[in-house]
Order: C-alpha cells, then structure tokens, then sequence
C-alpha cells in the first residue's frame, strides 16, 4: 500500500487514492481508534473494480494522522458518567470537527462531490458530513453505526468489558494478544476472521500507529456529540444503511434508529455479522454500496 501525506484542516492527514482519476470518488471513514488498513484491501479492491476512487485515511489522532498529545488522556469513566446525568462533556475536539477533516481532504484533492461511506464511529462522522456538508454529498452509506440515541440498547457486557479494559500501554505482545481477543469479542459470529490473517493485520496495525491515548479521546468526542437524530432529519443525500445482525458492540437497533431519521433512508441488515468487516462479506457490502451509489447519481 502506497499512502501519502497533506495538509488538511491544519492537521497532516495521512490517506491513500486508489482507482481512476475520473471515476465517482467513495469518501472511505473509519471508526474508533481505526486506521485506514481496517478498511480491508479486498474490499477497497472491490470498489475499484466496481468502477469507483476510493480515498481512505487516518481520522486525526490515529495512525500516521497528526496526534493530539498535548490535550492528555480524558477520564473516560467520570465523562460517562457526566453524559447520563447531563452535565457537559467539553472533549478535545468534536465529531463535527473530524468531518471537517474528511472535506478538508477532498478541498486538497480537488474533489467537489464524494459518496461517503463511514463505518462505526466512521458512519457517526459520515452522518455529519451529509448533515453540514450536503452540497458535497452524492450520497451516504453509514455502517454498523447509530444515532447517539440513548434510549437505545447498549453494547453486549462482553464487549464494552474488553474495549473499557483497553490498555494504553505495555509489553507489545501483550497489546496485540488484547487487540486479537477484542476483535474476536465484537467480531462477527457467522463470519469469523481466520486466525494468522487476524493476528498480521493487527501486529501489522500495531507497528505502523499503535496510539491507544488517541482512542480515548475520540471516545470522548462520540460522548459528547449527543444525539443525532435532529441533525439527521438535514440529511437529504439518499441513504442507505448497513448492519450486522449480530453486532455486540452497536446493537442492530442503533442501525434502524439511524435509518429512521434520516428520511427515505434504506436499510439492510445482514444475519451474522457482527461489528467488522469479514473478508466472506466484502461482494455484498461492496456490491450494495456500487448499487446504493450508482442509484443515487441517477436520481439525481
């Protein structure tokens, strides 16, 4: 993988450009803590081959993005507990500030309109961009995401036990046995990774950005951005909506919440999957993505 570096939003954002100079651009946003390798390469494949550019990237502070060191590690515990009782959450920067980041990129690359894609936390940033930004957007398509509602059904024990046990440093093999057990743990059920493809990507993800301080400062920014769902009612970009049926982290019900805010919005939800992004779903999550997005040039 070749990826290169810019200047965007006064922050250096690193991001790789695949696919045609001149075919419709897919705007690739990853979730917490993700860099832009979670987005698989068979599935970035997929969408080049499918007739599409695709722009994926590090969100600020992850990866080879610029770090946010100086604002120090949040409290997660405390700003939780803030959030229920409804006292401000001030974080070191906003979810509407990381979707500034992703238009900023595309202002450097000369890119007007981009379908956007986000996956987790990813699609919460997606949802921004098609509320703030929607002279920009062709379309969206928002991924095991949510609405922020907080009515709805909370992550599985399981899996808000080994992403709160997150820890922030140590003996290399010790993180990348946890990031192996974590992605096993919200993982999908019917799809599951096989083990030494597992275990190189994260040692891979590990050695080229392991930052786990910037994870939870991006947890605090999806903290205090709140509910979505007056936003999403802005949302005029057809939409559609993907989610694993069997997702511990983001419950199905976060998926059809988002879908019911955002008007005409579809959704499509898949038996098995949980939250990633299995190699054995790559022609179906990309096959309804080039469809979703083709539909969407046409209509308008």
């Amino acid at each position: 993988m070749t990826t290169e570096q810019t200047t965007a939003n006064g922050l250096s954002i690193t991001y790789e450009d695949k696919g045609p100079r001149d075919a419709p651009v897919i705007l690739l946003v990853m979730g917490l803590g993700g860099q832009l390798t979670l987005w698989p390469d068979e599935f970035v494949d997929a969408l080049n081959a499918r007739g599409f550019r695709t722009i994926r990237y590090d969100n600020r502070d992850v990866g080879l993005s610029t770090r946010f060191e100086a604002a120090g590690v949040p409290n997660l515990k405390w700003m939780f507990v803030k959030a229920a009782i409804g006292l401000p959450v001030r974080p070191a920067y906003t979810l509407a500030d990381m979707a500034a980041d992703g238009m900023a990129l595309l202002d450097r690359l000369g890119i007007e309109r981009a379908h956007i894609v986000g996956a987790s936390m990813g699609g919460m940033i997606a949802q921004h961009i098609a509320a703030r930004y929607p002279e920009r957007v062709l379309s969206l398509t928002s991924i095991m995401s949510t609405t922020g509602n907080r009515r709805l059904p909370r992550a599985r024990k399981e899996a808000m036990q080994v992403l709160a046990n997150r820890p922030m440093g140590g003996d290399p093999e010790d993180m990348i046995a946890y990031s192996v057990r974590a992605a096993r743990v919200i993982g999908s059920p019917g799809y599951p990774a096989e083990e030494a493809r597992l275990q190189r990507r994260v040692r891979a993800d590990y050695e080229r950005g392991f930052y786990p301080q910037g994870v939870a400062r991006q947890m605090a920014a999806i903290v205090a951005d709140g509910d979505r769902r007056a936003m999403l009612k802005d949302v005029k970009a057809p939409t559609l909506v993907i989610h694993g049926e069997d997702d511990p982290l983001v419950p199905l019900a976060g998926g059809r919440d988002t879908a019911a805010s955002i008007a005409g919005a579809r959704l499509m939800t898949i038996p098995g999957m949980g939250h990633d992004l299995p190699l054995a779903l790559v022609d179906t999550l990309t096959g309804a993505i080039a469809e979703h997005a083709k539909d969407a040039v046409v209509a308008a």
